[in-house]
């Protein structure tokens, strides 16, 4: 029995020794992948409402070269406005394919979600992000800077027929009385597809727009159950819902966008006037205080809207007035005095000196408290000549 183990000890001693003696096979190795190099069919992209279904621009990009299937391996193609380094990127992942095609109107949707004007043209930037499918070894192209036109697409809401909007409700001054005050709750078209005004709202209650002023048939309100809106903005319907006003009473700049068929509602921390004059040495009734009421007095379009058609006195100065013969409050430029740009500007309260244009003529003068864009503006004058 001795001898036996001795023998079986032996046996497995001498396999061992001549396992050890054979030699591993090499573990195999893998080069790394390379950035991609990224191509686009067009740096100018500019496509119409009919090639909404069409391809506007085609991204091509090199294999990574990574050491797996194409199946297995990612592209993140990014989009973004130049100059912010893809912070605000919107992305589309791509898995094998080398080449990523946009249809017109899925780039211009994207154009538009960043407020992108209608047929103007922005600098946009593209980039590819590669990667195995785990998101290992990411690799970053190079940027593409190329030029784009957003097309005008129809509005989500179809706009009023009246071309006018009226609010109405327990929520403003008016409460549910038909026809409405005029022209404190009319809304100013600010432009073809967006209404806005600025009004006092009483806290939790009511309101939704009419499109004639004394008329119940047609309205605009929530697209869900009555009072049943975000307060600070939601989506709007033709024959929607009560709309709930904020949680506070006060004032707030209403904007109603048809494009987007959403509306929006803010704190307005401008100054309302009821009235509006103008004075001053670009006017003919000069530095004089009162001004002619019936020649310098502006005429309220609706809720936010002056307007006045009056002979202006090249590069003189100017002041707004809410109080005809009174100094103590003005509205005039966000800056130092005259230094406004003469054609368009933000205006406030107590602001500096306005210039006027630089040529003697007849100017049509508009100031809607509802469009201001700086902060502590109350709102925005825009100059024409008739």
């Amino acid at each position: 029995m001795k001898l036996f183990n001795k023998i079986l000890l032996l046996f497995v001693a001498s396999a061992l020794i001549f396992t050890s003696c054979d030699k591993a096979e090499d573990l195999s190795l893998f080069n790394a992948g390379t950035a991609s190099v990224l191509n686009s069919s067009s740096l100018i992209v500019a496509p119409t409402a009919t090639d909404s279904n069409n391809v506007a621009v085609t991204f091509s990009w090199t294999s990574p070269k990574y050491a797996t299937d194409s199946a297995n391996m990612k592209y993140v193609l990014q989009i973004d406005s130049a100059g912010r380094n893809f912070s605000k990127a919107v992305s589309k992942t791509i898995s094998g394919a080398l080449s990523y095609r946009y249809i017109a109107k899925e780039l211009n949707a994207i154009l538009l979600a960043y407020g992108f004007a209608f047929n103007t043209p922005y600098d946009v930037e593209a980039r590819v992000i590669s990667s195995y499918a785990n998101n290992n070894e990411s690799y970053t192209s190079n940027t593409i800077k190329f030029k784009v036109t957003p097309y005008k697409i129809p509005p989500k809401v179809g706009l009023p027929a009246s071309g006018k909007l009226f609010m109405v409700g327990d929520a403003t001054a008016g409460g549910w009385g038909n026809p409405v005050p005029v022209p404190t709750q009319e809304l100013s078209r600010i432009d073809e597809t967006t209404f806005g005004g600025v009004f006092q709202l009483i806290a939790g209650k009511t309101y939704f727009l009419l499109t004639v002023n004394g008329s119940w048939d047609t309205k605009f309100g929530g697209t869900g159950n009555n009072n049943s809106n975000n307060t600070d903005g939601d989506n709007f319907k033709f024959g929607g819902s009560d709309l709930k006003a904020p949680g506070v009473t006060g004032m707030y700049k209403v904007i109603f966008d048809f494009q987007t068929g959403k509306f929006t509602t803010t704190a307005y921390t401008g100054t309302l006037p009821s009235a509006l004059f103008i004075v001053g040495d670009a006017t003919p009734g000069g530095w004089s205080n009162p001004v002619p009421a019936l020649s310098q007095q502006f005429t309220r379009v609706n809720s936010s809207l002056f307007e006045l058609t009056i002979p202006l006195f090249a590069n003189k100065t100017f002041l707004l007035l809410p109080v005809n013969g009174s100094w103590t409050n003005k509205y005039g430029g966000m800056g130092n005095n005259n230094t406004n740009n003469v054609s368009t500007d933000d205006i406030r309260y107590n602001g500096s000196d306005l210039k006027a244009p630089a040529e003697n003529a007849i100017y049509r003068i508009s100031i809607n408290f509802a469009t201001g864009t700086a902060v502590d503006a109350s709102g925005r004058m825009t100059v024409v000549k008739q």
